[in-house]
């Protein structure tokens, strides 16, 4: 994806539709995304998407975040025809392991062990599909460190509730539990949706955006 490419902020004559006067549609129900697309500051609906999220046999991290990202993209478009659909997914992978949503307790708890003192990827895709024009798509991976968090603290967090809606089974934005040590890469990412890589996805598709507008938060090591 290029910015001054084909999909850039210029239209073309003869395209069907003009980005910049479609509606903005966040197909995600997550509401994560929905306050990181608000600093954007651009008006949008959000619908959920709903896709299958299982890994196919052998496929890798960010195969598998790009895959579901177009995926969702896809089903908002269904929904939606005449708009601009942003759409991702964000996944967790530590030593050739996926981590997904956890689905119990138990799930949520064995994950947080195996994360634990250890360093990890995020890897988030992204999919922007604009009426008219094909979909585009990249992705972006973070480096995570975990701290060595106690047994009694992931018992206390796996309590609550929070875990369970998360790739990895945890938030880096949690005051309380505060899983991460340190992070390389983009912040924004860790939490479910890359702002500067969003940002040059919607511009790409020929959304106008905002002068001045936070897009990201990188760290590093």
């Amino acid at each position: 994806m290029h910015a001054d490419g084909p999909y850039s902020d210029r239209s073309s004559p003869g395209e069907p539709d003009d980005a910049a006067s479609l509606p903005l549609v966040l197909a995600s129900a997550s509401p994560r995304r929905r306050e990181l697309l608000a600093r954007l500051r651009l008006p949008f609906t959000a619908l959920a998407a709903d896709v299958d999220e299982q890994p196919h046999p052998g496929e890798s991290a960010r195969a598998l975040a790009l895959r579901l990202a177009r995926a969702k993209a896809a089903a908002g478009a269904a929904l939606r025809p005449h708009s601009v659909v942003l759409a991702a997914d964000t996944v967790v992978t530590h030593q050739g392991r996926i981590y997904g949503k956890p689905g119990s307790p138990e799930e949520a708890r064995q994950m947080l062990r195996e994360l634990r003192g250890d360093r990890h990827e995020v890897i988030t895709g992204v999919c922007v599909q604009a009426a008219g024009r094909p979909p585009l798509l990249a992705a972006t991976c973070t480096d995570v460190w975990m701290r060595a968090y106690s047994d009694a603290e992931i018992a206390a967090y796996v309590e609550s509730g929070e875990p369970f809606d998360k790739a990895g089974g945890y938030a880096i934005q949690n005051g309380r539990f505060r899983p991460v040590a340190r992070i390389r890469g983009c912040y924004t990412n860790v939490v479910g949706l890359p702002l500067c890589l969003t940002r040059a996805l919607l511009r790409a598709a020929g959304v106008r955006l905002r002068a001045g507008t936070t897009v990201c938060e990188h760290a590093g090591t």
